[in-house]
């Protein structure tokens, strides 16, 4: 039990300051953690980062919204075609066998932090308003579709494709994009537990859950905190590193 602890509060920890800083899946960083140093099954570990992702995403985005750094407007556009790709996502994962998932979203995380130090986002303006209402529904489905399926499929990734999304593809600033994809977030985690926990037919290890949803949770609200406060520079050097040394990490976790 004390194993199970200290792995959680460092999962659930690394999971919360990414998820409240940078719009990082929770599942990135507590699934091949719990794989790893548990022995938990990677389709268990997945719905358990998924929902421990819920309370984490909801409450960066109150924060976000409090600072007026959301797009709820289209954000909702996206959260449509999100969650109906997620629930197809989880759906092809559960046919396949543990060794498939997870994988993407270990290079993902570091090659995306590297993104952010090197070539920062610094942007003040939201591009956006600069398109015409049919571009962004357009381009804010097609994104949808693609970071739905991968946050059902391996339960990471979807936070941080949304986020180069968002930033890269869309024309966000950084911490617009951040709290408009964990406002999505909260929404596709959900799906994506209901869809894992429905389609397993069993619970998940609930000490482990329990756990997992409160160190999230305590992390990625001292995260948001910072992130609202902090100056676009310093936001961005910040989620670089994060996000980098997470990449790092779990590269290690899998591959050492």
């Amino acid at each position: 039990m004390i194993a199970k602890i200290v792995v959680c509060l460092a999962a659930g920890m690394g999971a919360g300051i990414g998820t409240g800083l940078a719009g990082l899946s929770a599942a990135a960083v507590i699934s091949p953690m719990l794989i790893t140093f548990l022995g938990f099954g990677a389709y268990e570990a997945v719905g358990i980062a998924l929902a421990s992702d819920v309370l984490a995403s909801a409450v960066s985005a109150y924060t976000y919204g409090k600072h007026k750094n959301l797009d709820i407007r289209n954000g909702i556009v996206m959260l449509c075609a999100v969650l109906a790709f997620t629930m197809v996502g989880s759906y092809v994962a559960s046919l396949l066998p543990n060794t498939t998932m997870g994988s993407f979203s270990v290079f993902m995380t570091l090659l995306l932090g590297i993104k952010f130090i090197v070539r920062p986002v610094m942007t003040t303006t939201n591009k956006q308003e600069e398109k015409s209402r049919r571009t962004r529904i357009i381009q804010s489905v097609l994104c949808g579709m693609v970071i739905g399926f991968i946050c059902g499929f391996i339960g990471a990734g979807g936070g941080m494709m949304m986020l180069l999304m968002l930033t890269g593809v869309l024309g966000y600033e950084l911490k617009t994009a951040v709290g408009t994809s964990v406002f999505v977030m909260a929404f596709t985690a959900f799906t994506g537990a209901a869809s894992h926990f429905s389609i397993s037919g069993s619970l998940p290890d609930i000490p482990a859950l329990v756990l997992c949803v409160l160190f999230t949770f305590a992390g990625a609200q001292l995260a948001a905190r910072f992130a609202n406060k902090a100056p676009a520079k310093t936001l961005n050097r910040a989620t670089g590193a994060v996000l980098t040394v997470l990449g790092l990490a779990m590269v290690g976790v899998k591959f050492l």
